[in-house]
């Protein structure tokens, strides 16, 4: 037993305070047990780190590029096309002898972008409709839930194409569009909430006490129904991910030559037959990311059930 430990324990003994432990000691409670608890965590869902990883990868690429490649994605080399992976050119080249990882690698920028801007179209909209009719109820539920149900009646894929023809092609507006897709489920979802707590004995406590809508709403409501929501908005990344793609590759996002993931395998369809790597391997990229998000999703989800 240590020194420290057994003055501790003395002045216990004889009645005496406890000494003042330093914030980030070795001595601070809970400290060991948090971290122990963590590496635990980790260790038992092995699954759950790699997805971990390959999101920090993706978001490196997206903002440092320069960290994965030096070589430029517009730039090609024409003697050096069609070459397969190798070394030299880990996702091979392309028609025009361009370096089709560096072109992955700078694509993640704009895919994740758009992606962002739809999942925070979707959450701040859809939040704020499904929070307005949990929340206020009556008529206003009435309304909302019902331009709601028309939204969830229309294929998101539909819906996105739509809003996409109305509003132009670009990046920016086919993240828009895919946003406006996705409103529909985060309104059910935060209304379901809100509703849920709304009826909870603190809730009406708090409004028979005489305290403010706003206040009940800002205290009380918003911080126990926003789990769900979060967790809704991870599980959307990835169906953000692949709607983005999918409108890059119908021609709807951002013209040539700017190397979108689906840009790039609409692009490599035309030579499955002699470069299946220009199809391939950036798709791979697509569907290692969404699966990642959606396993994080599923973690998110399944700690946010254990802790209600």
């Amino acid at each position: 037993m240590s020194q420290d430990l057994i003055d501790d324990a003395t002045g216990a003994a004889l009645g005496l305070p406890a000494r003042p432990v330093e914030p980030g000691s070795a001595h601070e409670p809970g400290r060991h047990v948090d971290l122990r608890r963590v590496r635990r965590f980790l260790v038992r869902r092995p699954g759950l780190l790699l997805s971990a990883l390959i999101v920090v990868l993706v978001v490196l690429a997206s903002f440092w590029p320069e960290l994965f490649t030096s070589k430029d994605p517009l730039k090609g080399v024409p003697s050096e096309n069609f070459r397969g992976p190798s070394g030299a050119h880990w996702f091979g080249t392309d028609e025009l002898g361009r370096d089709v990882f560096s072109r992955v690698v700078h694509g993640a920028q704009l895919s994740l972008k758009a992606t962002l801007i739809a999942v925070a179209v979707a959450f701040v909209v859809g939040s704020l409709i499904g929070l307005v009719a949990g929340f206020v109820g009556r008529w206003v539920d009435d309304v909302l839930m019902r331009f709601v149900d028309v939204l969830l009646s229309i294929p998101a894929l539909f819906l996105s194409l739509a809003l996409v023809t109305a509003l132009g092609y670009g990046t920016v507006k086919v993240a828009v569009a895919v946003g406006i897709a996705s409103v529909a489920s985060f309104a059910r979802v935060t209304r379901s909430e809100v509703l849920r707590v709304r009826q909870s004995v603190f809730v009406e406590a708090s409004l028979s006490c005489g305290a403010r809508w706003y206040s009940v709403l800002g205290r009380h409501v918003l911080p126990n129904a926003a789990g769900p929501v979060i967790v809704l908005a991870t599980l959307d990344f990835g169906s953000s991910i692949l709607a983005v793609s999918a409108l890059s590759f119908l021609g709807y996002g951002a013209p040539p030559p700017a190397p979108e993931w689906g840009t790039l395998i609409s692009d490599g369809r035309n030579y499955l037959a002699n470069a299946w790597w220009l199809t391939a391997l950036p798709g791979l990229a697509i569907a290692a990311t969404v699966l990642a998000t959606n396993r994080i999703a599923r973690a998110l989800d399944g700690e946010w059930s254990r802790q209600r």
